[in-house]
């Protein structure tokens, strides 16, 4: 089998189980967490053995002991024998893993890289901090409040972060090196509050049909962005809608419902949850959704997952539309978030979700057991199950009928009604390498460095396009890679040149225009994609 590097799907899969275990769902009705027992109140008065030994520790163990940090572990190691969605989060962690789903974070509104141990100013958020006070895309960040930050062991994606983001209101002192400029220039940022969007892309992709890709967590703004990229696309011409939720590892379950409310006519099952405590709550379409009537098909992956599954099953069991791509993960738990007084929260499983059919979304898994849990999607990989329809090993026997009597399959996830396999065709060795050690990326933000006046005078990613395409960059960017050590191979560079001329394009166009550039570019040759606008001609 031709398979991608095993590094890429590791990666992958560990952004997304951080996802799925720390911006997962909240109940589907926030009332319902007074039928649960208060676990502060539990824990409160030496109640439990847990409580009394850390008790005992704290004041007659032989040595002085963090018994705050012993707490968090213990925590930690209690919940880790339940399911593997349920999880303990510190109070030192709460604030950053609500901001994923609250819709926006406090900072000075900048995308970074690192290149060569130096922070890399990608992009400035429109109308934040940064914009504000004059900071430019290509800036190198050399100190932070004075103090020097670049070299190898002072930068990091988790340091960078450390320091540019922080309560809104709180002042951050930059020194940056500019293309052009030999003075370093100097700015104090007031941090302020910086949206997180959802809606990736929204763009017309062909005359009538619209796409919207939503490749980040369903978080509390994403119901608007979405009715907005909607509106905008209708009055483009949109009469048909692909619905991208590839990668995307869920979040808010009632944002998800809204979102598929707009699809579905009165009456129509949207999702329904029980728990041992939790009585079963169902969610119905009221007939107000724009799109009642509208073409749609969806598209998932293997880090499809949780809301994500919820929108392309309720989507497939009402027989809505069409689902296209690769089996779903197979997340299909609840959880609810029980805040403790010292500021830490549990987010405990309460609840199973299912489909209008009655499929349980969730794959199989054994308490307390989260490694082979994790590793699953590995061994989907390597079974070839993202390669070939039928090496996928699903539960058979639990057969569904959708809302017109097709027959759906339980098990673990959502099975596509349209298979589509990875394309490795153009994949050679010399690809996976310029991917893996970030060439392309490096590449494209050197050569935007270099010409960003003249790339700034494209208002269109097609005209950015147009001009790309008649540039030479594929030998260009060759060169820059065997100095990196990367020795051309002109046999795999044929087979993959047209992959690596579009990332190359892709990137470039992002650091200008931004994703909306970046996506129409990157799905020009994407196989599902291609299969959906197949799908509307037919």
């Amino acid at each position: 089998m031709n398979k991608k590097n095993i590094l890429i799907i590791i990666t992958v899969v560990v952004a997304v189980l951080f996802g799925l275990f720390f911006g997962n769902l909240i109940a589907l009705k926030a009332n319902r967490g007074n039928k649960i027992k208060n676990l502060t109140e539990y824990f409160s008065g030496s109640n439990s053995k847990v409580d009394e030994m850390l008790s005992l520790i704290d004041e007659q163990y032989v040595d002085t002991i963090n018994i705050d940090s012993i707490t968090d572990e213990v925590m930690g190691d209690l919940v880790s024998k339940l399911d593997p969605h349920s999880v303990y989060i510190p109070a030192k962690d709460l604030e950053a893993v609500n901001s994923e789903l609250e819709g926006s974070f406090s900072g000075i509104g900048v995308q970074f890289n690192i290149q060569n141990d130096t922070v890399m100013i990608v992009s400035v958020i429109s109308g934040g901090p940064s914009e504000k006070v004059g900071l430019m895309a290509g800036d190198r960040i050399v100190k932070v409040n004075d103090t020097i930050f670049a070299g190898k062991n002072v930068v990091s994606n988790e340091k960078v972060m450390k320091k540019l983001r922080g309560p809104k209101g709180t002042k951050v002192k930059l020194s940056v090196k500019r293309h052009g400029t030999k003075e370093l220039l100097s700015y104090a940022i007031t941090r302020g509050d910086i949206p997180v969007n959802s809606v990736a892309v929204a763009y017309i992709i062909e005359p009538g049909v619209g796409f919207i890709g939503l490749n980040n967590n369903f978080g509390k703004n994403t119901y608007d962005e979405f009715l907005h990229a909607i509106a905008e696309l209708r009055a483009k011409g949109a009469k048909k809608y692909i619905i991208d939720l590839r990668e995307n590892s869920g979040g808010l379950m009632d944002v998800a419902i809204r979102m598929i409310n707009e699809f579905l006519p009165k009456g129509q099952m949207i999702v329904y949850s029980e728990g041992k405590a939790y009585p079963r709550y169902e969610a119905k379409a009221d007939g107000s959704g724009s799109c009642i009537n509208n073409e749609l098909v969806v598209l998932i992956d293997e880090f499809s997952a949780s809301a994500s599954e919820i929108f392309a099953g309720a989507i497939q069991d009402n027989d809505r539309g069409l689902i296209i791509g690769r089996r779903s993960f197979g997340k299909g738990l609840v959880q609810q978030q029980i805040p403790f007084s010292d500021g830490s929260a549990v987010r405990l499983t309460v609840a199973r979700y299912y489909t209008p059919s009655g499929r349980s979304i969730q794959k199989p898994y054994v308490k307390g057991d989260s490694k082979a849990y994790e590793e699953d999607i590995i061994n989907r990989f390597n079974h070839g199950e993202f390669d070939s329809k039928d090496s996928v090993h699903v539960a058979n026997t639990l057969k569904y009928k959708t809302l017109k009597g097709r027959t759906v399959y339980g098990g673990g996830g959502i099975m596509p009604d349209i298979f589509v396999a990875r394309d490795t065709s153009k994949y050679t060795p010399y690809l996976t390498k310029v991917i893996n050690y970030g060439y392309i990326y490096q590449f494209a933000f050197q050569y935007t460095d270099r010409n960003r006046t003249k790339l700034n005078g494209f208002k269109t990613w097609q005209d950015m396009d147009n001009y790309l395409t008649a540039e030479n960059l594929l030998n260009e960017f060759t060169t820059f890679a065997a100095a990196k050590g990367v020795a051309p191979n002109a046999r795999e560079i044929g087979i993959s040149k047209e992959l690596i001329s579009n990332q190359i394009k892709a990137y470039i166009i992002r650091n200008i225009l931004g994703d909306n550039g970046f996506y129409p570019i990157l799905f020009k040759n994407d196989e599902a994609v291609k299969k959906a606008l197949e799908v509307f001609k037919k």
